[in-house]
């Protein structure tokens, strides 16, 4: 409608501005040639825009004409159109749903979860949400995202809901309401499990437990410490033995002897004042007398 009233108000000035000359008085005339060309050349300005479509960046447009829904979207950009076209736009840009809600665990009791959805629009998908949901998805994608945050706690007991499980049941909330939304021309980003909140009494004696057993697995962990350390040490001790073992196995008298020879000799290098007597030990081993250098000093 607004491309036929620039196009009529285009006409209308020109019209205006040609019968001007039956005018009398040329100033009039002037004035009237003035004002019409400056309407009539807006006018022909908005209906020429009228057939240039830009869509912003971040954005998708659907065109609409007489009702009818082209099944393309027109991507950001500039779009040559039907001047008769209604074009509406649709924001791609990722939007965040951040809900508070009431649920319940495996065992019925109350819990209150918050959570968030991140999704966007799928661009390709933009003329059937038009046609399908309109131009607000967002009541019809909470509704449907707390029925099955609600559904999925339900499987679960409180205990795991506030500690361990919580990145599980994210992820069942987000395959779900993926098969859900994708059908609709939505697709989901990520699915966020910011706090769990139950009665004070329930969440402290679960706090203990959880505390109880991390000391446990503590525990568990230094007993099994110390048997590693006391296997070591047993394998360590048989090693030794067995050293030892082999070491005496191969010790005879004539290996002493050697061994005492060649003690001898480096004694006898040595400048050290002693008497070396060989063959007074043991196997033949020499005996060492070292002077009483005391009494000599007297």
């Amino acid at each position: 409608m607004s491309f036929i009233f620039s196009l009529l108000t285009t006409l209308v000035a020109i019209l205006v501005y040609f019968s001007s000359s039956r005018l009398e008085d040329r100033r009039t005339v002037w004035i009237v040639r003035g004002v019409s060309g400056l309407i009539g050349a807006i006018a022909l300005f908005s209906s020429i825009m009228r057939v240039f479509v830009i869509v912003p960046p971040g954005n998708v447009g659907t065109v609409n004409v007489f009702g009818k829904v082209a099944n393309n979207a027109l991507e950001p950009g500039v779009h040559v159109m039907n001047p008769f076209a209604n074009i509406l736009y649709f924001s791609t840009r990722l939007k965040d749903v951040k809900e508070n809600v009431d649920a319940t665990s495996q065992e019925g009791l109350a819990l209150n979860i918050d959570v968030s959805l991140q999704y966007k629009l799928d661009p390709r998908k933009a003329p059937e949400v038009y046609k399908n949901i309109g131009t607000d998805e967002k009541q019809l994608v909470i509704s449907r995202f707390r029925s099955i945050t609600r559904a999925i706690t339900a499987q679960y007991p409180a205990m795991e809901i506030y500690s361990s499980k919580r990145q599980e049941i994210a992820q069942k909330i987000e395959q779900q309401l993926t098969e859900y939304l994708s059908s609709l021309g939505f697709i989901v980003e990520d699915i966020l499990l910011r706090n769990v909140k139950m009665p004070e009494s329930l969440q402290t004696a679960i706090q203990q437990k959880l505390q109880a057993e991390q000391e446990s697995q503590k525990m568990k962990f230094v007993l099994e410490k110390e048997q590693k350390e006391a296997e070591r040490k047993k394998i360590e001790a048989q090693g030794i033995a067995e050293s030892q073992k082999i070491i005496s196995s191969g010790l005879t008298n004539q290996i002493l002897q050697l061994r005492a020879i060649e003690a001898t000799q480096k004694l006898a290098t040595s400048p050290n004042s002693k008497v070396v007597v060989v063959g007074g030990g043991q196997a033949g081993t020499p005996i060492f007398i070292s002077p009483d250098n005391s009494r000599g000093n007297q």
